[in-house]
């Protein structure tokens, strides 16, 4: 006998089922026209809030090129991303492969960020670190020249993954 749990299960599975293949079927100008002006309003106030946080920073004009760099050419590849998955005749393979892609960038990016602040924490040095692929390439703000802090950071660093990655060291006068 069927009762009023399973009822209600089945009802909010269904509801949620017809939603989702709504959603899927839609046509992506809907989605454009709705979206984009929200989405314009969050890229206005993210750069508002980049420009207060980049007034209050203080670190080697270094650091701050080499992090706009990147920045520009992690989001110049988020808009190429975003054009394929908001492209009507994309097929789903291309899109679910640059939502992957968009995914390993703000993971990468997430991962980046991390070290940095772990750096500054047990070196006490500022810096700047690049991953890509198997790659990582980390600027350290720091007068010494220590080979010894070198081999400390690219411990600390290797510890941070699981696979074998290809460290480098550059130091920097701060």
């Amino acid at each position: 006998m069927i009762n009023k749990k399973s009822i209600w299960f089945i009802t909010l599975f269904t509801l949620i089922l017809v939603l989702s293949v709504y959603y899927v079927t839609m046509p992506s100008e809907l989605l454009l026209s709705n979206g984009s002006s929200y989405i314009k309003e969050e890229n206005k106030k993210e750069v508002k809030e980049k420009e207060e946080v980049s007034a209050e920073v203080k670190e080697s004009e270094i650091l701050t090129s080499l992090r706009v760099e990147s920045d520009e050419k992690v989001q110049k590849e988020i808009d190429k991303l975003k054009e394929v998955l908001t492209n009507e005749d994309a097929t789903v393979e291309d899109k679910n492969k640059a939502y992957e892609k968009m995914k390993t960038l703000n993971s990468t990016r997430g991962d980046e960020e991390k070290i940095e602040k772990d750096l500054l924490n047990e070196f006490k040095i500022k810096s700047y670190v690049k991953i890509e692929g198997d790659q990582v390439r980390v600027v350290a703000l720091q007068k010494e020249h220590d080979i010894k802090t070198a081999n400390n950071i690219m411990r600390s660093v290797q510890k941070k993954f699981s696979k074998k990655m290809y460290i480098s060291v550059q130091f920097k006068n701060s």
